[in-house]
């Protein structure tokens, strides 16, 4: 455990020398304001112009589920980087050979970041939020939130030879969070065309108001993670 905690402070100090990836870093708190403050705002400014009682307000939810996400998202985006840099320098190789191996070269590099990416969503979160949601449903949308920044930071991984190519892959697998928007804009059964993404069952939990929709969401989640590991083992070996 002792080389794991070191390995993950090694690679909280090569973001602290990396100016973008820092600015990624602390980026989701400035995110949470505008959330907090400019959607409200903007909501006043559209009833005011359109003469409707309400605009964004039904929708409140989906900026919390969104928001949830994204913590997440950024901080294994981050993580990413920091294993395709480490890919291209073979410094990873390096430490598959010492005693980190390559079960605690992950669990440095994508676990604890995604434990600490859940903590973060669970304090800003509360603090952020737009809608009336339970403890239950915050600590959801966290964890939720959290197993789609494993599966983002996965993909990059798996499908990226290098930095360039993970911006890339990131931004087109960012588009997995739009499984949300399924249950607040797709009539009756052709939403489910999209249950094949976890974010689907995240926004059918808060929409519907079904807690077993909450296992769905896992499971699929779970289901991603075990088929991208096992392509991330194989483009490493």
């Amino acid at each position: 455990m002792r080389t794991i905690r070191i390995s993950f402070i090694h690679m909280l100090g090569f973001v602290r020398r990396d100016m973008m990836l820092l600015a990624a870093g602390v980026s989701p708190i400035f995110i949470g304001l505008v959330i907090r403050l400019g959607i409200p705002f903007s909501e006043k400014m559209l009833t005011e112009m359109t003469g409707l009682p309400y605009v964004l307000v039904p929708y409140f939810s989906l900026f919390d589920i969104l928001y949830a996400a994204i913590i997440p998202v950024i901080f294994c985006f981050i993580t990413a980087m920091v294993m395709l840099e480490e890919r291209d320098d073979h410094i990873d190789r390096y430490l598959f050979v010492t005693q980190l191996g390559r079960f605690g070269y992950y669990v440095s590099r994508v676990v604890l970041p995604a434990a600490f990416s859940f903590v973060v969503t669970a304090i800003l979160l509360p603090a952020c939020k737009l809608s009336d949601l339970s403890v239950l449903e915050l600590l959801f949308l966290s964890l939720a939130g959290t197993l789609q920044g494993i599966i983002i930071a996965l993909l990059v991984v798996g499908f990226s030879a290098n930095k360039l190519e993970g911006m890339a892959v990131t931004k087109v697998s960012s588009l997995i969070m739009l499984g949300a928007l399924a249950p607040y804009f797709i009539p009756g059964p052709y939403r489910y065309l999209l249950s094949f993404m976890p974010s689907f069952w995240i926004g059918m939990v808060i929409t519907e108001k079904q807690p077993i929709f909450m296992l769905v969401s896992v499971l699929v989640a779970a289901l991603w993670i075990v088929v991208l590991w096992k392509k991330v083992r194989r483009k490493n070996n």
